[in-house]
C-alpha cells in the first residue's frame, strides 16, 4: 500500500474464501475488539476496520490491503 488508506476509500484483501471487496470505515490506533477478536492497533502499528459491502466488519494491516477500483 503506497499512500495512507482514508474512510470510504475501496478496498480489497485476500480472504479464506477468495478476494473479499469493500471500504475502509476507519484508521484504529489503539487496542480494540471486533467480534471477541483482539486487535493489537497502536500509532506506531495502526490497522483498518474495513467493511464488505454485506456489511461484515475485520481489522487487516494496511499492507493486507490493496485500493480498488
Amino acid at each position: 500500500m503506497a499512500k495512507e488508506l482514508k474512510r470510504g476509500d475501496r478496498v480489497a484483501w485476500s480472504s479464506h474464501g477468495g478476494t473479499a471487496h469493500g471500504k475502509v470505515v476507519r484508521r484504529l490506533e489503539k487496542p480494540t475488539s471486533i467480534k471477541g477478536q483482539r486487535v493489537a492497533a497502536s500509532a506506531d502499528n495502526p490497522e483498518y476496520l474495513v467493511e464488505t459491502d454485506d456489511g461484515k466488519q475485520a481489522a487487516h494491516r494496511p499492507g493486507a490491503l490493496k485500493r480498488d477500483g
